[in-house]
């Protein structure tokens, strides 16, 4: 059969690839065409367009780049229509996969599938009248969101988390000793503070400078930051230089992995390190943050924005947003989880309550049958 698939950023070109790969176990002559990143490359089929190409954040950066998204967008409904897969499957980023979603259904009769829901649960609410029109089958990686979408009447199919299989998978291939992996990238011999501060240049503009500046408060601590995929060491340079810092990348789960603790921009990211077991500081400045924390607790319908605390439904980890986040605050909560803490402690109880929460392994195998299957079907009839 033939798969088309629509990511639009690191995590997305992440699951993305594993769902293909578990396809491939199903389906043994299938073919993928896509727009993604090069995890998704490396399964195979033709990428027609690099998820670099499509992330713009902001409303500015949206604005400004308007006339390419919305090429991109033409390109991508033009390529589907000419390709004619057997299912188009949707990869989270909602604001352009749900205009291609709405425009397949009207123009075609492929169906419409969509892996990793748009969090649709935490803003844009209404957004549930194009999901209920224009998507077939909906899989969810987060068990909090059954509830949600039973309440709008629309059946979901929750399938396990893929950050549980990258990791276990992850784990299974390497077990790497603390001493192996400060040789192998000639690090000092100090315990790690993990910096990940976002896959996106205004997130890393944002954040990095305040958890370095934060940081070098623990000088018996190397900071490490874990390089994004898709940006060029430079960037990063511009704001360690003159800094005892190393850049990671390509790395993140290695990193995680020997790290004491992490300052985590808020995203899947949050989730990876918590199954992995490092306590955390979620850091996620926003200009104009007065009125962001206002326009935030007046629209934003949940009350965290980190993984951790949703799936926990309680403050497992400190959230720093907006005017919170701050170099001091950061230092004041990144003490209470260092060494040997009440605090540290309780945020590992918690973690392993998260990970009984989201279930075992298999997350793509799951989703993977269940398209296949649905689709034999649906050929069949």
């Amino acid at each position: 059969m033939k798969y088309y698939l629509i990511a639009g950023e690191a995590s997305g070109d992440l699951h993305a690839s594993n769902l293909m790969q578990s396809l491939k176990q199903e389906d043994p002559h299938a073919e993928f065409r896509f727009f993604g990143g090069d995890l998704m490359s490396a399964v195979g089929g033709v990428r027609v367009k690099h998820y670099r190409e499509l992330a713009y954040m902001g409303f500015i950066p949206v604005l400004l780049h308007l006339p390419t998204i919305l090429s991109n967008m033409r390109l991508c409904k033009r390529d589907i229509l000419k390709w004619k897969p057997d299912v188009v499957i949707l990869i989270d980023y909602p604001g352009f996969n749900l205009d291609i979603a709405q425009y397949i259904k009207k123009k075609t009769n492929i169906p419409v599938y969509y892996y990793i829901s748009p969090k649709i649960w935490a803003w844009k609410e209404y957004r549930i009248k194009n999901i209920k029109r224009d998507v077939d089958k909906l899989f969810s990686i987060l068990p909090f969101e059954i509830d949600f979408f039973k309440r709008h009447n629309y059946p979901i199919h929750y399938v396990g988390n893929p950050c549980v299989d990258a990791i276990d998978s992850f784990r299974k291939q390497n077990n790497e000793s603390h001493e192996d992996f400060i040789l192998a990238n000639k690090f000092d011999n100090k315990p790690i503070i993990a910096l990940l501060a976002g896959s996106r240049r205004q997130e890393i503009k944002d954040n990095l400078p305040k958890m370095l500046k934060a940081v070098s408060s623990f000088p018996e601590y190397q900071p490490i930051i874990a390089g994004a995929p898709g940006i060029e060491p430079e960037f990063y340079t511009q704001y360690t230089c003159g800094m005892q810092v190393k850049i990671l990348f390509g790395q993140t789960y290695r990193l995680l992995q020997q790290a004491e603790a992490a300052l985590v921009t808020s995203g899947t990211a949050t989730l990876e390190t918590a199954l992995f077991r490092v306590p955390q500081i979620v850091c996620y400045y926003i200009a104009a943050g007065k009125v962001i924390s206002f326009l935030r607790k007046r629209f934003l319908k949940v009350p965290f924005i980190s993984l951790v605390n949703l799936i926990a439904n309680r403050e497992v980890v400190p959230e720093l947003v907006a005017n919170e986040m701050t170099s001091e605050k950061i230092i004041e909560e990144l003490s209470k989880i260092l060494k040997d803490t009440p605090e540290r402690y309780e945020m590992l109880r918690e973690y392993d309550r998260i990970i009984q929460i989201l279930g075992p392994a298999g997350a793509s195998e799951k989703t993977a049958h269940a398209i296949y299957s649905s689709l034999s079907k649906n050929a069949d009839a």
